[in-house]
Protein backbone atom coordinates (compact mmCIF):
# COMPACT_ATOMS: atom_id res chain seq x y z
CA UNK A 1 0.00 0.00 0.00
CA UNK A 2 1.45 3.59 -1.29
CA UNK A 3 1.22 6.15 2.18
CA UNK A 4 0.78 9.99 1.17
CA UNK A 5 0.94 12.32 3.58
CA UNK A 6 -0.14 15.90 3.97
CA UNK A 7 1.42 19.54 5.60
CA UNK A 8 -0.40 22.50 3.90
CA UNK A 9 -1.33 26.07 5.42
CA UNK A 10 -4.73 26.19 7.24
CA UNK A 11 -5.63 29.59 5.22
CA UNK A 12 -5.37 28.79 1.47
CA UNK A 13 -6.66 32.29 -0.48
CA UNK A 14 -9.27 31.72 -2.86
CA UNK A 15 -6.99 32.87 -6.14
CA UNK A 16 -5.51 29.14 -5.42
CA UNK A 17 -7.88 27.13 -3.78
CA UNK A 18 -9.28 25.46 -6.76
CA UNK A 19 -5.37 25.01 -8.09
CA UNK A 20 -4.63 23.46 -5.01
CA UNK A 21 -8.05 20.92 -5.42
CA UNK A 22 -7.45 20.06 -9.01
CA UNK A 23 -3.83 19.29 -8.28
CA UNK A 24 -4.51 17.08 -5.16
CA UNK A 25 -7.05 15.48 -6.77
CA UNK A 26 -5.08 14.33 -10.10
CA UNK A 27 -2.06 13.23 -7.79
CA UNK A 28 -4.43 11.28 -5.60
CA UNK A 29 -7.04 9.93 -8.24
CA UNK A 30 -3.66 9.49 -10.30
CA UNK A 31 -2.98 6.79 -8.17
CA UNK A 32 -3.05 3.17 -8.86
CA UNK A 33 -3.79 0.31 -5.88
CA UNK A 34 -4.28 0.84 -2.30
CA UNK A 35 -3.25 3.77 -1.26
CA UNK A 36 -3.28 5.51 2.38
CA UNK A 37 -3.80 9.26 3.30
CA UNK A 38 -2.09 10.42 6.71
CA UNK A 39 -3.43 14.01 7.57
CA UNK A 40 -3.78 16.03 11.02
CA UNK A 41 -6.93 17.13 9.45
CA UNK A 42 -5.72 21.03 10.73
CA UNK A 43 -8.47 23.28 8.40
CA UNK A 44 -7.50 24.37 5.31
CA UNK A 45 -4.70 22.29 3.52
CA UNK A 46 -4.98 19.04 5.66
CA UNK A 47 -8.89 18.82 5.48
CA UNK A 48 -9.01 19.49 1.60
CA UNK A 49 -6.72 16.28 1.27
CA UNK A 50 -8.24 14.01 3.40
CA UNK A 51 -11.90 14.78 1.94
CA UNK A 52 -10.23 14.39 -1.82
CA UNK A 53 -8.29 11.17 -0.66
CA UNK A 54 -11.38 9.69 0.79
CA UNK A 55 -13.64 10.68 -2.61
CA UNK A 56 -11.12 8.49 -4.49
CA UNK A 57 -10.86 5.59 -2.37
CA UNK A 58 -8.21 6.36 0.04
CA UNK A 59 -7.97 4.72 3.77
CA UNK A 60 -7.15 7.61 5.77
CA UNK A 61 -4.97 7.96 8.96
CA UNK A 62 -5.86 10.79 11.33
CA UNK A 63 -3.18 11.94 13.05
CA UNK A 64 -3.88 13.53 16.13
CA UNK A 65 -1.26 16.04 17.70
CA UNK A 66 -2.66 16.51 21.08
CA UNK A 67 -5.65 15.75 23.44
CA UNK A 68 -7.17 18.78 23.27
CA UNK A 69 -6.73 19.28 19.83
CA UNK A 70 -10.92 20.09 19.07
CA UNK A 71 -9.98 23.44 21.29
CA UNK A 72 -7.42 24.62 18.85
CA UNK A 73 -10.22 25.02 15.98
CA UNK A 74 -11.21 28.16 15.49
CA UNK A 75 -14.75 27.85 14.22
CA UNK A 76 -17.40 25.41 14.32
CA UNK A 77 -17.65 24.93 10.86
CA UNK A 78 -13.76 23.80 10.62
CA UNK A 79 -14.41 21.48 14.39
CA UNK A 80 -17.33 19.70 12.33
CA UNK A 81 -15.23 18.75 9.27
CA UNK A 82 -12.81 17.59 11.18
CA UNK A 83 -15.09 15.63 12.99
CA UNK A 84 -16.66 13.98 10.18
CA UNK A 85 -13.26 13.25 8.60
CA UNK A 86 -12.05 11.40 11.92
CA UNK A 87 -15.32 9.18 12.25
CA UNK A 88 -14.55 8.25 8.27
CA UNK A 89 -11.06 7.48 9.28
CA UNK A 90 -9.71 3.84 9.22
CA UNK A 91 -7.01 4.67 11.66
CA UNK A 92 -6.28 7.10 14.32
CA UNK A 93 -2.89 7.93 16.04
CA UNK A 94 -2.54 10.11 19.08
CA UNK A 95 0.56 11.50 19.85
CA UNK A 96 1.61 12.04 23.18
CA UNK A 97 0.90 15.80 24.11
CA UNK A 98 -1.57 16.92 26.48
CA UNK A 99 -2.19 20.43 24.74
CA UNK A 100 -2.08 21.93 21.31
CA UNK A 101 1.39 23.61 21.12
CA UNK A 102 4.23 24.23 18.53
CA UNK A 103 5.71 21.10 19.58
CA UNK A 104 2.95 18.53 19.39
CA UNK A 105 2.27 20.07 16.14
CA UNK A 106 5.92 19.49 15.00
CA UNK A 107 5.71 15.83 15.77
CA UNK A 108 2.50 15.38 13.98
CA UNK A 109 4.38 16.69 11.47
CA UNK A 110 7.48 14.92 11.80
CA UNK A 111 5.55 11.24 12.47
CA UNK A 112 3.30 12.19 8.70
CA UNK A 113 6.57 12.58 7.08
CA UNK A 114 8.54 9.74 8.27
CA UNK A 115 5.58 7.52 7.85
CA UNK A 116 4.95 8.48 4.17
CA UNK A 117 6.43 7.66 0.87
CA UNK A 118 6.00 10.71 -0.34
CA UNK A 119 4.59 13.96 0.94
CA UNK A 120 2.62 16.39 -0.43
CA UNK A 121 2.59 19.93 0.70
CA UNK A 122 0.28 22.84 0.27
CA UNK A 123 2.81 25.49 0.95
CA UNK A 124 3.85 29.04 -0.77
CA UNK A 125 7.37 28.19 -0.25
CA UNK A 126 7.80 30.88 2.52
CA UNK A 127 9.20 30.47 6.23
CA UNK A 128 7.31 28.29 8.53
CA UNK A 129 5.48 31.15 11.33
CA UNK A 130 5.99 28.79 14.00
CA UNK A 131 7.72 25.79 15.02
CA UNK A 132 6.01 23.12 13.22
CA UNK A 133 4.71 24.93 10.35
CA UNK A 134 4.83 23.90 6.57
CA UNK A 135 8.25 24.99 5.80
CA UNK A 136 9.79 23.39 8.83
CA UNK A 137 8.13 20.05 8.04
CA UNK A 138 8.91 20.18 4.13
CA UNK A 139 12.88 20.78 5.28
CA UNK A 140 12.57 17.62 7.76
CA UNK A 141 11.07 15.64 4.90
CA UNK A 142 13.34 16.47 2.31
CA UNK A 143 16.46 16.21 4.91
CA UNK A 144 15.78 12.43 5.07
CA UNK A 145 15.41 12.41 1.43
CA UNK A 146 11.63 11.41 1.37
CA UNK A 147 9.63 12.93 -2.00
CA UNK A 148 8.18 16.30 -1.69
CA UNK A 149 5.25 17.52 -4.13
CA UNK A 150 4.57 21.73 -3.43
CA UNK A 151 0.83 22.25 -4.78
CA UNK A 152 0.90 25.95 -4.77
CA UNK A 153 0.52 28.83 -7.77
CA UNK A 154 3.58 30.88 -8.41
CA UNK A 155 3.09 34.21 -7.32
CA UNK A 156 -0.13 33.81 -4.80
CA UNK A 157 0.76 34.59 -1.12
CA UNK A 158 -1.06 34.31 1.97
CA UNK A 159 -1.61 36.98 3.71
Amino acid sequence: MKRIGVTGHRIIPDEVRGHVEDRLRALLAGHEGPLEALSSLADGADQMFAAIALDCGADLTVVIPSADYEEAFEDAASLARYRRLRRLATQQIRMDFDRSTDEAYYAAGTFIADSCDRLLAVWDGQPARGHGGTAEIVAYARDRGKPVTVIWREGVRRD
